[in-house]
């Protein structure tokens, strides 16, 4: 699978902005704030729906503009695809498939891509939430319907705290909870079990499939034979890696009962996947704190490579595209090169940099030379 075109109508800096793109190596060059992770950015989105930069669609429209339109044409083997999304202020999002109008979501069910960016450090480095986030983000990729079962597990988790909440208030005017609330949580409880238990399931089954590619990419990346782990790690849950799914509810229902006063209390819902922690360690010891910032780079860059190669296995669409935002800049000689190396793999790699300096030399690159929003004339084969 690879992008042969891509094409922008203000979209972030851009007014309008025609890429080609070739299978194999593509640079897109250009000074700092010039718009070239803006073009990734886009590409990207339709994997997700969702930008790995911010969390609003709004952010992503030209400033003074009320809608910006992307278009993307994929190339699968001799079948080609054209993929577009509107994004509007005002009204909803539009996609349409070959001209003809979908939902959204069925754009990810035809383009996939994996973007490491600066930004990924806070995988290793930032709060539970950026973890869960990357667990569910490439779950989706494997199974775009795991989206579905996380919107609906957090709806479940909302409405369970609102009613949390309304016997907090009760019992703060004088109200005893009423046998009403006790029922009405008890049918919240068996919802967030059921959705639970599949969530939980999901996760552990990506960690195991995740492994043997995230020992196998570090160790490309680094010669070295470093000791890695990615547990779950659940609130009043564990070790339930070889048990049932009746085991894990009957596990779930005790916690969920040994912790009901302590949530009517706080007014939270205090157990469940949405409280989980993915805990990474070098070596039996925690990256964050411990790793030196070039392990770092290559414990991150491993698990953005073995997603890659994950969907790679288990897709019948073709390789998903690779995308390097601003990474080579980070690494020394040495880690650029065997992350060159990793990248031959997959049919289309996007990098962006600064400088030409920042990438291997002796690559035949296609290079897009961006400036200010827009692409200048211009290609280089041999960086």
């Amino acid at each position: 699978m690879w992008v042969s075109h891509l094409s922008l109508s203000n979209f972030r800096n851009y007014k309008n902005a025609e890429i080609d793109l070739n299978p194999g190596f593509n640079l897109f060059l250009g000074a700092n704030g010039q718009g070239k992770t803006n073009a990734i950015e886009a590409i990207a989105y339709f994997t997700n729906l969702s930008s790995h930069r911010v969390s609003q669609d709004q952010a992503l429209i030209r400033t003074d503009c009320e809608s910006a339109i992307v278009r993307m044409r994929v190339q699968r083997s001799e079948r080609e695809t054209l993929l577009e999304f509107q994004l509007n202020k005002a009204l909803k999002n539009r996609a349409q498939i070959n001209k003809s109008p979908a939902k959204p979501r069925q754009l990810t069910e035809n383009f996939s891509t994996v973007v490491f960016a600066p930004e990924d450090l806070q995988i290793v480095r930032g709060e539970p939430s950026v973890r869960r986030k990357f667990l569910d983000q490439t779950q989706t990729l494997r199974n775009p319907h795991f989206s579905a079962l996380i919107s609906e597990y957090e709806k479940v988790v909302k409405q369970r705290n609102a009613l949390l909440k309304t016997a907090k208030i009760q019992r703060s005017q004088g109200f005893e909870k009423p046998e009403s609330i006790v029922t009405t949580l008890e049918i919240w409880d068996a919802r967030l079990v059921e959705l639970g238990v599949k969530i939980w399931r999901a996760r552990i089954q990506l960690l195991h499939a995740l492994k043997p590619f995230f020992e196998n990419a570090y160790q490309q990346l680094t010669n070295s034979d470093h000791q890695l782990s990615a547990e779950l790690i659940t609130n009043d849950i564990s070790n339930f890696v070889e048990l049932s799914d009746v085991e894990i509810q009957e596990r779930f229902w005790d916690a969920l009962n040994a912790n009901r006063a302590s949530d009517f209390a706080r007014a939270q819902t205090s157990i469940g996947p949405h409280r989980d922690d993915l805990e990474l360690s070098l070596n039996a010891l925690p990256v964050k704190g411990y790793a030196s910032h070039g392990e770092t780079w290559s414990f991150v860059l491993a698990m953005r490579l073995a997603v890659a190669e994950l969907l790679k296995k288990e897709s019948t669409a073709g390789d998903p595209v690779l995308i390097l935002d601003d990474v080579f800049a980070e690494l020394d000689k040495s880690r650029r090169d065997k992350l060159f190396c990793a990248a031959q793999d997959f049919e289309q790699t996007i990098v962006t940099a600064a400088v030409a300096d920042d990438v291997p030399k002796n690559i035949n690159w296609h290079v897009v030379h961006i400036q200010k929003g827009e692409v200048i004339p211009g290609e280089v084969t041999n960086v």
